[in-house]
C-alpha cells in the first residue's frame, strides 16, 4: 500500500466493521460452495488493488432494509469471449526486451489464472503496424510505383521479431486465449493517396486485399497462432491517425461480398469476419451492412468503441440484427490515468455497460508502454496509457489493469451474462461461469460507503463498498 497511517487506519476500521477483512494481496482461487462468496475488493484510493477479502461471506434466511441486487440465473443473454487488450507492437517489443524471467513473471500475471495472475482472456492484434509500433510498415511494402497484386513479396517477417515470439509464450500459458486481428491500414500501394495515413482502398485491389487477409491468417496459423476473428479496419471514419484508412459503409459493404466473405470462403477460412471497429456513435454504419443480405451471409458482428455516442448504441444494434455478435475492441486511458476516475468510468461504463449491453468483449488500449508512453508512429499516440508501465523489467500497474481484472479472472471464456437489478447507486453485472459457479461486478457511485445485498436463490448475503469501489464477488 501507498496510503498514509491515517488512511490505513480508516481502511481497517471500515473492513472491521462490516467483518470483510484488511488483505491487500492478490489471493489465490479456492473453489467455494453454495453457502460462501469470495468478495475481491479494487479501492481506488489503493488500500485494495483487486484484493482477496479473508473469510468468506454467508447467504442466509436474514433481512434487512438495506437495497437488494437480485440475481437471476434462469434468464441469460449472450455468451462471453473475453476480457483484455490490445498486444499492440510496441507492447510486445518492450516485453520481448525485459529479462526472460521477469517476463515469464509477467506474462503468467497477466494470462494465467492461479494464485495472484488475473487471467486476461482476449487479445488485439494489428495486422501490419498501428499507430503504437515503433515504425509503419506493412506486410507487402515496396517502392513507390511498383505493385504486388499476387503478393508474391508478402511476409511476416516484421512481425518476427517481437510480436510472434510474445504471442507464442503467451499461448504456452494460456492456448484457448481468443487473438482479434485489426488491419490499422493496407499496404500503401493498394491506397488511392499511396500513403500510410488517410486515403482509401483502390476497388482495383479489393480481392487483394482480401488474399492478403488470407495470407496473414495462414501464415500466423503455420506459427501455431490462431486468429479467432478479424476487422476489416480499425476506425474506418478517422482517416487522420498515421497508419490510418477511411473505408465508408457502402465501400465495407462492397468488399465483404465481392472479395473478402467469397475469399474465406474459398479458401475454407473459419475466422471470424466483424465489421466497423468504431465509434458507438454511428450504429447506423454495421447495421447499413447487416440490412445487405449478400454482405450479411460473411458476418459473425459488429466491434465498438467509445470515444464517441453512448454504450446502449450497441443495444440498438442487437435488435436490429439479433442474430449478429457485437464486441468492445478499445478504449484509450490517457496518462498519467487516474485510478479513482479511470476505475469508475471504465468499469460502469465498459465492464458493466458494454457487456449489458450484448458485447462478448471488453477490451482496453493498450497493454503496455514505456515511461514516456512510447513507442509510437510518427502522428500516432502521444499519451496512451498502457495497462501496465515497463521501464526495463520494472513494472508499474496502471488503471487499466484493475479495469480488466475486476473481470478476467473470475468471467472466463463461455462465461454467460445473467439477469442482475441494477441502480445509479449500484450499477452491476452478473454472469455465470463454465463451471457452474456465479460472478457478481459491482460499483458503488456514492461518495459514501453503501451497504447492500445480494439475493439469490431466495437466500440474501449482506455486504458494503467503500465509495468508488469496485467489488467482484464469485460463489
Amino acid at each position: 500500500m501507498h496510503t498514509r497511517h491515517k488512511q490505513k487506519i480508516v481502511a481497517l476500521t471500515f473492513l472491521t466493521l462490516f467483518g470483510i477483512g484488511s488483505s491487500c494481496q492478490r489471493g489465490s482461487l479456492n473453489h467455494t460452495s453454495s453457502a460462501g462468496v469470495q468478495f475481491w475488493l479494487t479501492n481506488p484510493d489503493r488500500s485494495a488493488l483487486f484484493a482477496r477479502q479473508p473469510g468468506t461471506l454467508s447467504f442466509s434466511s436474514a433481512t434487512n432494509q438495506n437495497p437488494t441486487i437480485a440475481i437471476d440465473a434462469s434468464q441469460t443473454f449472450q455468451s462471453i469471449d473475453g476480457f483484455g487488450y490490445t498486444l499492440t507492437g510496441g507492447s510486445a517489443m518492450l516485453l520481448n526486451r525485459m529479462d526472460t524471467k521477469a517476463r515469464a513473471a509477467l506474462l503468467k500475471e497477466l494470462f494465467a489464472t492461479e494464485g495472484n495472475s488475473i487471467g486476461v482472456s482476449y487479445l488485439r492484434i494489428s495486422i501490419g503496424a498501428s499507430d503504437l509500433d515503433d515504425r509503419v510498415f506493412s506486410y507487402d511494402d515496396l517502392p513507390e510505383g511498383q505493385t504486388d497484386e499476387k503478393l508474391e513479396k508478402f511476409s511476416l517477417n516484421p512481425d518476427r521479431t517481437h510480436l510472434i515470439p510474445i504471442l507464442k509464450e503467451i499461448l504456452a500459458i494460456n492456448p484457448t486465449i481468443k487473438i482479434l486481428g485489426s488491419p490499422w491500414s493496407p499496404p500503401t500501394w493498394m491506397k488511392t493517396n499511396a500513403n500510410s495515413k488517410g486515403g482509401s482502398l483502390k476497388p482495383a485491389y479489393y480481392d487483394a486485399y482480401a488474399q492478403y487477409f488470407v495470407k496473414y491468417i495462414r501464415g500466423m496459423k503455420e506459427e501455431g497462432i490462431r486468429i479467432d476473428a478479424i476487422t476489416i479496419q480499425n476506425e474506418p471514419l478517422h482517416p487522420g491517425n498515421n497508419p490510418s484508412l477511411l473505408m465508408l459503409p457502402q465501400d465495407q459493404a462492397t468488399f465483404i461480398k465481392q472479395s473478402l466473405g467469397p475469399a474465406f470462403k474459398q479458401a475454407r477460412i473459419d475466422t471470424k469476419i466483424v465489421l466497423y471497429d468504431h465509434n458507438a456513435d454511428r450504429p447506423d454504419y454495421p447495421i447499413s451492412i447487416l440490412n445487405d443480405p449478400d454482405a450479411k451471409q460473411y458476418v459473425d458482428g459488429s466491434a465498438f468503441h467509445l470515444y464517441a455516442g453512448p454504450i446502449d448504441a450497441l443495444t440498438d444494434v442487437h435488435k436490429a440484427h439479433p442474430d449478429k455478435n457485437l464486441y468492445f475492441t478499445e478504449q484509450w486511458i490517457g496518462a498519467p490515468g487516474n485510478l479513482k476516475g479511470d476505475l469508475a468510468w471504465h468499469v460502469k461504463t465498459l465492464i458493466i455497460g458494454a457487456t449489458r449491453n450484448w458485447s462478448r468483449t471488453v477490451l482496453e488500449w493498450n497493454l503496455a508502454a514505456d515511461p514516456k508512453q512510447e513507442p509510437h508512429t510518427i502522428g500516432g499516440c502521444t499519451q496512451c496509457l498502457g495497462a501496465i508501465t515497463l521501464d526495463g523489467n520494472a513494472v508499474t500497474r496502471n488503471p487499466a489493469y484493475y479495469n480488466i481484472a475486476v473481470a478476467s479472472k473470475f468471467v472466463r471464456p463461455g462465461s454467460v451474462r445473467i439477469q442482475s437489478n441494477t441502480s445509479d447507486a449500484l450499477p452491476n453485472v452478473a454472469f455465470k461461469t463454465p463451471d457452474g459457479r456465479k460472478v457478481l461486478i459491482v460499483l458503488n457511485t456514492k461518495e459514501v460507503t453503501q451497504a447492500f445485498n445480494v439475493r439469490d436463490n431466495g437466500k440474501l448475503v449482506s455486504t458494503a463498498l467503500p465509495a468508488g469501489s469496485v467489488g467482484t464477488y464469485v460463489w
